[in-house]
């Protein structure tokens, strides 16, 4: 199973963000994706850097103008702001009718929906590259391969189709799964990060080709929200194509995995001839954003079910934050997905 990666998506490093209006460092730093490529590698895992698929995959999914903005956001607002300032919106037009203003902090608050993805020197050269690992994944797939890992650093799955937020600028999950509809006809996204894929909601939430499920604590916490509650099951030609799997704070191991069964089931029942994970270790008991309880042997049990369904599968990396256990899961995870492709897992009732 071939990983892949570019060292251009390690520049974008934050200081800082505001969390109930106070400041605190920033937990999505460079040293995650540097600690999970260092074990991919001593795992021996291929590690390989993408080809440049150029905007068209990204723009497929996201608002051209949105994409853009970001191309030059920087440079334009350390041109206008006061020495040592944060690249952080401080103006919003909530639930918004108008247009952009040319005014780079208008321009900010019409794009970026939170401070968790501050505007820095390398922002838009990393979450190019981390989409660029998406895409790359997609087209191994596409090429034959079982499965496929992009170690997408910045993560994606809540970026929406034109806003930021929670540390997510382009939603590299959907971009690999609209890119594997050049080949299938129906596509399988299962989150299972520990928050609400609500960029990816957003996305495809009136999408019929697409069947979302995420696995989530709660919604109504920090950073999504407002998505991913249990009644929400898509609308339109998504009618009936999205699925909420709604867990408690504090929820075990064993409670999580008969939630990812569910999931599994549904996407299955859909039909689907492909599959993308938004693959997040922040399902961790000891993350630093911890809501759940899982354990590496927990992550295990998800990679063996994950691969039993045997699809063609794109692995994409979310959360998984600087915790004691954050190598130690995602190897278990990986390595466990790279020997269990092609054994189908039967699920308890079987």
């Amino acid at each position: 199973m071939k990983a892949f990666f570019d060292p251009r998506q390690l520049g974008h490093a934050p200081d800082t963000y505001f969390r109930g209006g106070a400041p605190m460092p920033h937990p999505e730093q460079p040293a995650r994706a540097a600690l999970l490529r260092d074990m991919l590698e001593e795992n021996g895992f291929p590690v390989l850097a993408p080809a440049d698929y150029g905007l068209v995959p990204i723009t497929a999914v996201h608002d051209p103008d949105y994409v853009a903005f970001f191309a030059d956001a920087y440079a334009r607002f350390v041109a206008e702001a006061p020495e040592g300032a944060l690249g952080v919106p401080t103006r919003h037009p909530g639930r918004r009718r108008g247009r952009e203003p040319k005014d780079i902090n208008g321009a900010m608050g019409w794009w970026m929906t939170d401070t968790s993805t501050p505007l820095t020197p390398e922002l838009y050269a990393s979450v190019y590259w981390s989409a660029q690992s998406a895409v790359a994944a997609a087209e191994d797939v596409m090429g034959g391969a079982l499965a496929s890992y992009a170690l997408c650093r910045p993560p994606g799955h809540h970026a929406m189709i034109d806003g930021t937020n929670g540390f997510c600028v382009f939603n590299n999950a959907c971009i690999a799964a609209h890119h594997l509809r050049g080949r299938w006809g129906k596509i399988g996204l299962l989150d299972v990060d520990v928050h609400t894929g609500n960029g990816s909601l957003d996305i495809l939430y009136e999408r019929g080709d697409i069947f979302l499920c995420s696995l989530h604590a709660n919604p109504a916490v920090y950073p999504t929200f407002y998505l991913g509650h249990a009644d929400e099951t898509g609308d339109g030609d998504g009618a009936g194509t999205v699925l909420n799997e709604v867990l408690e704070l504090g929820a075990s191991q064993d409670t999580v995995l008969e939630s990812l069964d569910r999931g599994i089931a549904a996407v299955q029942a859909f039909g689907a001839e492909a599959l993308v994970v938004s693959l997040g270790f922040d399902m961790a008991h000891d993350d630093p954003l911890a809501a759940v309880q899982v354990h590496d042997d927990g992550f295990a049990e998800m990679a063996r079910r994950i691969a039993g369904m045997g699809l063609p599968t794109v692995l994409v990396q979310e959360g998984g934050y600087l915790g004691p256990s954050l190598r130690t899961n995602a190897e278990a995870f990986l390595t466990t997905y790279r020997d269990s492709i092609g054994v189908t897992y039967l699920p308890p009732d079987v």
